[in-house]
Parts: structure tokens; sequence; C-alpha cells
């Protein structure tokens, strides 16, 4: 009887481990991650397809696209991506290889700060930096908050929005909590220009 007793509070104890374990290990676990996901890498969790305003697949967020008019100039409706070394293309993803000591970059940079500094109507010394500078892939999708709000009134312009309006959408579109505190507030050009295509009034 004692030896049955035994085996019984041993089987017990198994049972307990056994549900303890799938609720921790099988449940609060996976839930635990899948939210850690969705806050730190919500386009890695759920994939990175971004749709227009009827529902069809527009751009990958992941992925900056050219805002070039059909002459190639740097179409003013759009807010721009980084300068690219591969003209933004996919297929192409890489960085110029110039090193910081290169002539060439320096020039390249100038020129990019001269040419946004032209495009947004200010002085060159008020161009943040990532707006002259090439990001390592090409392809990176975020610019920076300053970038941001400084194309804000070259767009709304060219949109026939209000400033108040495409400010708005930049807001909401710049990170902040977590994701800002795990590298730097940025913006999501790509997506950015997607919701704003959305905001222009059909003609």
């Amino acid at each position: 009887m004692n030896a049955l007793t035994g085996y019984l509070r041993q089987a017990g104890t198994a049972l307990r481990f056994l549900l303890f374990a799938t609720l921790v290990l099988g449940l609060a676990y996976p839930l635990a991650v899948f939210g850690a996901g969705q806050l730190i890498a919500p386009y890695q969790a759920n994939g990175s397809i971004l749709k227009d305003s009827t529902g069809a697949p527009a751009a990958s967020a992941l992925i900056a696209q050219a805002a070039a008019d059909a002459s190639a100039a740097q179409d003013p409706r759009w807010f721009h991506a980084r300068p690219s070394a591969v003209k933004w293309d996919p297929a192409s993803s890489s960085a110029s290889n110039l090193g910081p000591n290169d002539p060439k970059l320096h020039d390249a940079v100038a020129a990019n700060r001269s040419a946004v500094a032209a495009a947004e109507g200010v002085d060159a010394a008020a161009v943040p930096a990532d707006a002259a500078t090439a990001s390592g892939s090409g392809l990176d999708p975020d610019i920076s908050p300053a970038y941001a709000r400084l194309q804000v009134p070259r767009v709304a312009a060219a949109q026939h929005l209000s400033a108040d309006t495409v400010m708005s959408l930049v807001n909401r579109h710049t990170t902040g909590g977590l994701v800002a505190f795990l590298g730097q507030p940025s913006v999501n050009v790509t997506a950015l220009n997607v919701d704003l295509a959305a905001a222009v009034p059909s003609k």
C-alpha cells in the first residue's frame, strides 16, 4: 500500500510538472516571443509587403524605392530615400566601397548635399548627414526624422496638400518607444510614400 501511495505521489508530481512546463514553454514563452517580434520587428514577423489604398501590393517596407520621374530626376512629389550606390536596384545591393579618406567619397557627399539643398531650398549646412550619404546596402528605406521634416514643404506643395497634413504622415511613421530605444528614431520612407499616395485627392 505504501509503495502504491509513493507511485501515485510521483505520478501526481510528474503530471503537475508536465502541466506547468506545457503552460510555460508551450504557451507563455511562444506568446512572449511573438509579442516581442511584433513590437521590435513587425515587418519580419508579419511580412514586409505594403498595400495601397485598393488593397493591392505596392512595395516592400524593407527596400527603398527610387522616387524618379521619366527624366530620371528625383520626383518632387515624393519623399526621397538616402542616396544609393546601386540606384536602389534590389538585384544589386551594395555600397560604393569608397574609403573614408577617398576624395571620390568626399566629392560624392558634397554633390549629394548640394543637390538636396537645391531641391529643398535650404542652405547646404541644413542638410542632415543621412541625406548626403548612402547606406551600406544602398536599399535602406529608413531616413532620419530631420531629413523627412526637411522634405515636407516640397512634398506638400507638389502634392497640393497642407504642410500639416504631410507632417502628420511623417509623425505617424516616425519610430518611437522600444524600437527607437534600441536604435534611434527613423522614418520608413517607403511606407511613408505609400500612405502619402493614399492621402492625395483623386483627380
